[in-house]
């Protein structure tokens, strides 16, 4: 493998492009509709393609990281006429997971193959090539590009065939969101009984309610600092992509339910370009009514 080709240089993409570039012995080859992120990563050592189908025809693994759906359906419709025989596609996009398994299907009939791997973690550990990675897809293949992988991400696990990566990402989400929920409300109380959040969280340290969302959100939220390290429209997409998910499957949780009205209420407050921990603020006005 010579060259990788990377698709989507967003907040996730950039930084995770940037670990490729700073660690691969060979071409990588970088694209955006942001002209902007693509300077950046050129300054770091990166080639521009000149589109799409420019990766499509040059690189030996293709890395997308796209925000939905409809935009992994896009790229791959322009690069499917130019796939083939000995090439790796790696969508790491957070999308439906019937999407994904669609595409693979017409991926799979060029000779290329295609994985999904979604990560978790957010921005700060993208940075640091600290991400987790979900594996849907050949296992053998998962096993090539591994140590590619291995660069923006230092845990991997393979969930099963094409998509499962993405229904191991929704399940994740969406017990985040669930917690999240969680403590959302707790805190409400607490504060409603002159408990602070310092001692809230110290309080909780000490039993089987610690979790990680409280420990590592717990000074942005003292500071009501909601700028967004993992927006609240993005988790409101993956909790909507779950719903759906639901419903074709013939589940019922009411969780879910619980924290897509959540979401949809802050979506509908204008507060989707904030951190999703600003949850809080819907579950605090919910909360007084």
């Amino acid at each position: 493998m010579k060259t990788i080709g990377f698709i989507g240089l967003g907040l996730m993409g950039d930084a995770m492009s940037k670990n490729i570039v700073a660690k691969f012995n060979g071409t990588v080859l970088v694209f955006d509709i942001n002209q902007d992120a693509v300077n950046r990563l050129v300054l770091s050592g990166a080639q521009q393609a000149d589109s799409v189908i420019d990766i499509a025809r040059r690189a030996d693994v293709i890395i997308s990281m796209v925000p939905r759906s409809e935009h992994v359906r896009d790229v791959y419709q322009q690069m499917l006429p130019y796939l083939h025989q000995g090439q790796i596609t790696i969508d790491m996009s957070t999308i439906d997971p019937g999407v994904s398994i669609d595409i693979s299907k017409k991926v799979k009939k060029t000779g290329a193959i295609m994985l999904d791997a979604p990560v978790v973690k957010s921005v700060p550990a993208a940075q640091k090539g600290e991400l987790g990675i979900y594996i849907g897809g050949d296992k053998a293949t998962w096993e090539q590009v591994s140590p590619i992988l291995a660069m923006m991400g230092n845990n991997q696990i393979h969930m099963g065939e094409n998509g499962r990566g993405l229904v191991m990402k929704m399940v994740h989400n969406l017990l985040v969101a669930g917690i999240q929920n969680s403590v959302n409300e707790m805190l409400t109380v607490a504060e409603h009984y002159d408990i602070n959040k310092v001692d809230f969280h110290k309080a909780i340290s000490f039993g089987g309610a610690t979790n990680w969302y409280l420990d590592s959100k717990i000074n942005s939220l003292m500071a009501e600092d909601y700028r967004a390290a993992f927006s609240l429209q993005n988790m409101a997409k993956d909790v909507t992509i779950m719903k759906a998910m639901l419903i074709e499957s013939g589940l019922y949780l009411p969780g879910v339910n619980v924290v897509k009205n959540v979401y949809d209420q802050g979506m509908e407050e204008g507060l989707g370009g904030e951190d999703f921990s600003a949850t809080l603020k819907v579950v605090k006005k919910s909360a007084s009514k």
